[in-house]
């Protein structure tokens, strides 16, 4: 079953494709349908973590059971894209689905009669397949992908009720604010891939497998920093953002102009 883990992401994309097409036009005003895509990528987890902790998953020596496919050539080598699983992805995958499916469910009653009722589901799906993605990606590439757009859905949920000014201020806020430290992200693995030469995080070649190529200094100023510890204070800042932790916490408190639900899910 692990084999097919890209399910579980791809169910809420397909949900969101469905609700922007049809709209209102579907069960529940696309709420249903937002819903059944989120609950069967929820079982299709529960089936993943049941092989995995109780069947004793296939994996390699590492515990990580990784699926990897040439995406585009750079230079002479090529990047992969793919899902790895392991112990901590099923355990994201699940607290994930569980919460996203509860905040589905809630949102029935706490958004009726909105007159963009649909388009909230939508967004709601297009964001739970965008933390779903970033739980599975097998590379630091498709983890940015993801990244970003968990700051896009971000802005547009927070900002769900635009007509608003402070809504409207706060959604702005968020993604300027996430936008910081996703800089430092970009280039914390930007420096790994200088480095190891590779954005994948498992395999031979995988980052993991090269963190001794990281053993060198960068002088700054007066200081000289090992090179694993500034990528890893890099992608750090990108946590600091994303997680609203001091000093990039100044967005949290604002997010909750946008719809309650949405609250809980970020």
């Amino acid at each position: 079953m692990m084999h097919y883990t890209w399910l579980v992401p791809l169910l809420p994309v397909i949900a969101f494709a469905l609700i922007i097409a049809f709209g209102r036009k579907l069960p529940g005003q696309g709420a249903y349908v937002a819903i059944a895509g989120m609950l069967t990528s929820l079982a299709i987890s529960l089936v993943i973590a049941a092989q995995w902790f109780l069947l004793g998953g296939a994996h390699d020596n590492h515990g990580v059971f990784s699926v990897a496919v040439h995406w585009m050539p750079a230079g002479s080598s090529f990047i992969d894209m793919g899902f790895s699983v392991d112990a901590l992805t099923i355990v994201m995958l699940l607290v994930v689905t569980v919460v996203a499916s509860m905040v589905m469910i809630y949102s029935v009653g706490y958004m009726h009669g909105d007159k963009r009722y649909p388009r909230y589901f939508a967004y709601l799906s297009l964001f739970s397949a965008a933390m779903l993605t970033l739980v599975i990606a097998n590379n630091v590439l498709l983890m940015f992908m993801s990244w970003e757009l968990v700051g896009l859905t971000s802005y547009l949920l927070i900002g769900f009720w635009f007509e608003k000014p402070t809504a409207m201020r706060a959604a702005k806020k968020a993604f300027l604010v996430n936008r910081i430290g996703d800089i430092g992200f970009m280039a914390g693995f930007i420096l790994l891939f200088t480095r190891t030469h590779s954005f994948n995080l498992f395999g031979e070649a995988g980052i993991f497998e090269n963190l001794d190529k990281l053993n060198a200094t960068m002088h700054v100023g007066p200081w000289a920093i090992p090179l694993a510890a500034m990528a890893g204070l890099l992608l750090f800042a990108g946590a600091i953002g994303k997680s609203a932790q001091f000093p990039l916490h100044v967005w949290l408190p604002d997010a909750m102009e946008g719809p309650t639900p949405v609250s809980a899910l970020i």
